[in-house]
């Protein structure tokens, strides 16, 4: 009889998140992609009720210890490591709006993809000032790779997106819509053109969404991007530290954290606590203790700081750098899942985007299971 055995969902999602995973099948679940835009390398599985996006393309995870087994046709699998079988698994089915194309012959999956289980997420601006030069751009990005394969467009128009989102809405009940963007010229940073889709996509269909881009340089920007639709905000660090952010990303680094820090509390005042968040890659070099101060100055400004494990993608200048190890994640969510609690911002309250899914990290299953 083969061996069975149970880990603690938090730990598990640690281990899968920083080794990734072999499958027995690669084509399981739906589609994901090799480098590019967004969580790439990964698929979705939903473990313990839990979606979370798995590495399955990266160098770590050909040498996984952890193997899942060729999903039945309702995608329920099981996941295993060396040989000892430790529960039961499922992939999200591909979601049925990604067979439509709109009228001028667009495939939907190229305006917008299905995250997690039930987030939509799209990059209305596939292309970044600071993506221009490898001298300038962000170490851990691939947001031009999505283009150069032909694997989306340039520019999402509103009505783009508006007419996807009514569909994955209504055909694969879609919950909420994430919309990032590649930094434009302009002191907006982005903000506009992300007020123009929300607007759309709201004259089109009620769905939550969360708007991402760099603190633009006037914070009426946060009232005008509120005022258009959209209900909750994700400006992202990154890297914490001076000289992590110069190194990881000198482009993006010229904006600095105090600058960061005035944003966040203006844009608190607009979208109100837990509302705005920002991410943070866990082992790019910022210390455990780096990390939980600059969480503990979020939290008490009202912003949800989404800690991540940074995950090397294929293509870019990062992507042989080790991913952390799962006891430094360990050290770094379950204090932080603590503060989170203690200060009433978690993540079922948060009305849409990345730390609302929570499919890149255990930070949402650490906060499940200090409030069973």
């Amino acid at each position: 009889m083969e061996n069975t055995t149970r880990l603690p969902t938090e730990v598990l999602i640690n281990e899968l998140q920083s080794y990734g995973a072999r499958l027995v099948d690669p084509k399981a679940g739906h589609e994901s992609r090799r480098g590019g835009a967004g969580p790439s390398d990964h698929k979705a599985l939903t473990i313990d009720g839990m979606t979370v996006m798995v590495p399955v393309h990266t160098a770590p995870a050909f040498e996984s210890p952890y193997l899942v087994e060729k999903p039945d046709e309702m995608g329920r699998s099981r996941i295993s490591r060396d040989g000892t079988v430790l529960g039961e698994v499922s992939f999200p089915l591909r979601p049925r709006f990604y067979e439509r194309s709109t009228a001028d012959g667009i495939p939907y999956s190229q305006i917008a993809v299905l995250h997690g289980k039930d987030v939509l997420a799209t990059t209305v601006l596939q292309t970044c000032i600071r993506y221009q030069s490898r001298t300038k751009t962000c170490q851990f990005c691939a947001i031009g790779q999505s283009l150069a394969a032909g694997r989306t467009i340039a520019h999402k128009t509103p009505e783009q997106l508006a007419e996807v989102a009514k569909a994955a809405v209504e055909l694969d009940g879609v919950k909420h819509m994430v919309m990032t963007t590649g930094t434009p010229k302009g002191d907006d940073r982005g903000a506009a053109i992300l007020a123009d889709s929300a607007r759309a996509i709201k004259a089109a269909v009620n769905i939550p969404i969360q708007a991402q881009c760099e603190p633009p340089e006037d914070d009426i920007w946060f009232t005008r991007m509120k005022e258009a639709g959209v209900d909750a905000l994700g400006m992202h660090l990154e890297a914490v530290t001076p000289e992590v952010r110069a190194r990881i990303m000198p482009g993006k680094a010229q904006v600095s954290i105090a600058k960061y820090m005035a944003s966040f509390s203006a844009a608190v005042g607009v979208f109100g606590r837990g509302q705005v968040s920002t991410y943070i890659l866990a082992g790019l070099g910022d210390s455990r203790e780096a990390i939980l101060d600059i969480c503990e100055k979020l939290v008490a400004l009202g912003v949800y700081p989404f800690v991540v494990p940074f995950v090397p993608i294929s293509g870019t200048p990062l992507e042989s750098h080790p991913a952390p190890s799962p006891d430094f994640m360990h050290s770094i969510l379950g204090p932080l899942s603590r503060m989170l609690v203690a200060s009433g911002l978690k993540a079922v309250d948060i009305k849409a985007g990345c730390g609302k899914c929570g499919a890149c990290s255990a930070l949402s299953t650490y906060e499940r299971m200090l409030t069973k």
